[in-house]
Order: structure tokens, then sequence, then C-alpha cells
């Protein structure tokens, strides 16, 4: 294939894909950096193993080991929280439909589309962070940010009911 011939099927390639009107990809949050993780676990460990020594020399041994498991607790909680980090959820819309994309922690992908002109988004009122935000159409109903503060439920909700707002208003495209 010749050069012109790639550059012209290129080109059509992109007059086909809509405009993407609002991208978005929501994280939970993480606790720490790398840096500060380590630094939490040396001083939580010189802490764990000068008060174990404490009451090794006060004759109370089995001290010793319930701190030690103190300090792998602490450990594994944060490699569970780094882990639930890696997830994340991306949203896409286009003048004719609205994508998620769920990537858990494990690397599993799951894809949702909702048609834009259907699409209600739902926030219980007063946002606490037991609210859950919702996209519902013709049935299908999808909770989106669960991982997020309540404000942050907050502000993706009022920008994507503006953006679909701005959409429907709209002419219809020739």
């Amino acid at each position: 294939m010749n050069r012109d011939a790639q550059t012209y099927t290129d080109e059509l390639d992109l007059d086909e894909t809509p405009p993407v009107r609002f991208d978005a990809v929501l994280q939970p949050h993480t606790s720490l950096g790398p840096r500060g993780f380590r630094l939490l676990m040396a001083v939580v460990g010189v802490i764990g193993f000068t008060a174990g020594v404490a009451f090794l020399m006060a004759g109370a041994w089995p001290v010793f080991g319930f701190v030690g498991l103190d300090v792998v607790l602490v450990y594994v909680a944060f490699k569970i929280n780094y882990r639930d980090a890696r997830r994340y959820e991306t949203i896409k819309l286009t003048d004719n439909k609205l994508v998620v994309e769920r990537v858990g922690h494990t690397g599993r992908r799951q894809k949702w589309s909702f048609q834009t002109y259907w699409l209600k988004i739902d926030l219980e009122e007063p946002t606490t962070p037991q609210s859950a935000l919702m996209l519902r159409s013709h049935g299908k109903v999808l909770e989106i940010g669960s991982f997020l503060a309540p404000h942050e439920k907050h502000d993706l909700a009022t920008t994507l009911r503006r953006e679909l707002d701005k959409l429907r208003r709209q002419p219809p495209s020739q």
C-alpha cells in the first residue's frame, strides 16, 4: 500500500469518530505514596520493635509476638489499599452515547454504553459517603464512582448533567 492511500484511510477514520465532549478518569485515593509508605513502615517497625523488646525484658515475652503482628497487619492493610487503588473508571461522552469502562484491580475490564438522549443522572441529596451516583436508561442502572468523596460525586453529577443538557439542546447535525 502506498503512503498516500494510507494517509487517506487515516483521515477517513478520524472523520467517522464522533468528538468526545466529556472525558474523565476516576480513581480511588491512595493513603500514601511509596516513599511515605516506607517511612511509615520504618517508624511503625522501630516503635513496635522497641515496645516488644521492653515487654520482653519485663518478662512479658508473648507481647513481643503481638506487637510484631500489629506491624504485619499495618503492612497488609496498606498493601490492600494500594491494590484497590489500581482500579479505575473512564467516562466518555460523545454526541450519541456515554461509555463507562471499569477496570478492576486485577485488570479485568467491563464496559457499558448508554444512549445520551434518554440517560438520567441520579444522586441522592444531600450527598453523603453512602450516596450512590447512578446512570439510568432503558432499565439499565449503573453505579459509577463508588469510591469518590461526596463532593466529588456531586461535582461529577453536576458536570455530566450540564454536558448532557448542552448536547440535548444542540440542533441535530446534518
